[in-house]
């Protein structure tokens, strides 16, 4: 995941666009993006989850919990 957090990195270099700005316009926390970012967080559940999917770092469903119930009941 290194090389797709300074992919990643890059992309909000080249846009000029500050990583805690598209934290806050998506909900998330920006310390949390930056820890994810950083490769301190494991990224398997909740917000840091949520926060790689939305980044392409990794394949997955960045899903609320009601949606997540949906699926969930839909698949039994």
């Amino acid at each position: 995941m290194f090389e797709s957090t300074k992919r990643v990195r890059v992309i909000f270099e080249e846009a000029g666009i500050p990583v805690s700005s598209w934290a806050r316009a998506n909900g998330f926390s920006t310390g949390l993006v930056y820890q994810v970012l950083e490769g301190k967080r494991k990224c398997l559940r909740g917000q840091s989850h949520q926060i790689a999917v939305a980044l392409g770092l990794k394949t997955g469903l960045a899903s609320s919990l009601e949606q997540l119930n949906e699926r969930l009941h839909r698949e039994e």
